[in-house]
């Protein structure tokens, strides 16, 4: 069931988006070559308790850090640990954050040091599918037109949608109704919904250079690309309103 949100719930939501969108202004500023994945997770924990927020990830179905951190051919749920960033790597960060019981989440690709020209033209063209599907929603509109937005630009641009992941309603639990695919299949348009105003929900896009197929690895959370090849993820929380789509997380 999809909950629309009050004007107070929204409020307490994008205060919950300010803590999320400056930890990822910290992360990148932090995010350097030679510090440890779980150096940053430690500051970034700090930061939100700070703040006033609950690293809502800490615990969430057992992951047992604040945030994920996934390098390269790591698509999402990367667990921060001892690992070293290098010159090279692109880092995706991904950030929830509970706040007088509601909850934002937000995520981002950041290029460490010096990048191939093709790891930067994947990271634009993820973002740039991410504010492409923002601009499209409209009140009254499919919630369909998300995922044909993010998929047609992807692909037209050579690259693939992960198929196993998706975004998601969000509120007052990390994950509500609706599901918000990346790709248009006929089970999403057998349950396509209408985007009604209040609603609140997590786009992010997920993409790669080769083919979309994936796999956990043995630390049962870490999803990789079968292939190996380059993975980039963006991720805002969104409510929709009368005129559009507002941005919770910036």
């Amino acid at each position: 069931m999809i909950v629309r949100k009050s004007p107070r719930e929204i409020e307490i939501m994008r205060a919950a988006g300010k803590i999320v969108a400056n930890s990822l202004r910290l992360a990148k500023e932090i995010a350097s070559k030679d510090v440890t994945t779980d150096y940053i997770n430690t500051e970034i924990e700090k930061f939100i308790v700070r703040q006033g927020g609950i690293p809502i990830f800490k615990g969430y179905r057992g992951f047992p850090k604040s945030i994920c951190t996934s390098i390269n051919e790591e698509v999402v749920h990367g667990i921060p640990g001892q690992r070293k960033l290098r010159n090279g790597d692109i880092l995706s960060i991904d950030v929830g954050v509970g706040y007088r019981k509601y909850v934002a989440d937000a995520a981002l690709t950041i290029p460490i040091g010096e990048i191939t020209a093709e790891a930067q033209r994947l990271l634009d063209v993820c973002e740039k599918s991410l504010c492409l599907a923002i601009k499209a929603i409209k009140s009254n509109e499919m919630l369909s037109i998300i995922s044909r937005t993010i998929q047609e630009y992807v692909e037209d641009n050579g690259y693939s949608v992960i198929r196993n992941y998706t975004g998601h309603g969000i509120g007052r639990c990390m994950h509500e109704d609706p599901q918000v695919p990346n790709f248009v299949s006929k089970a999403l348009l057998d349950a396509d919904e209408i985007l009604m105003p209040g609603v609140t929900i997590a786009i992010e896009p997920m993409i790669c250079v080769g083919k979309y197929d994936t796999e956990v690895l043995n630390n049962k959370w870490t999803v990789v690309t079968k292939d190996r090849k380059l993975s980039a993820h963006f991720e805002h929380t969104i409510v929709v309103t009368e005129d559009g789509a507002d941005v919770l997380t910036i």
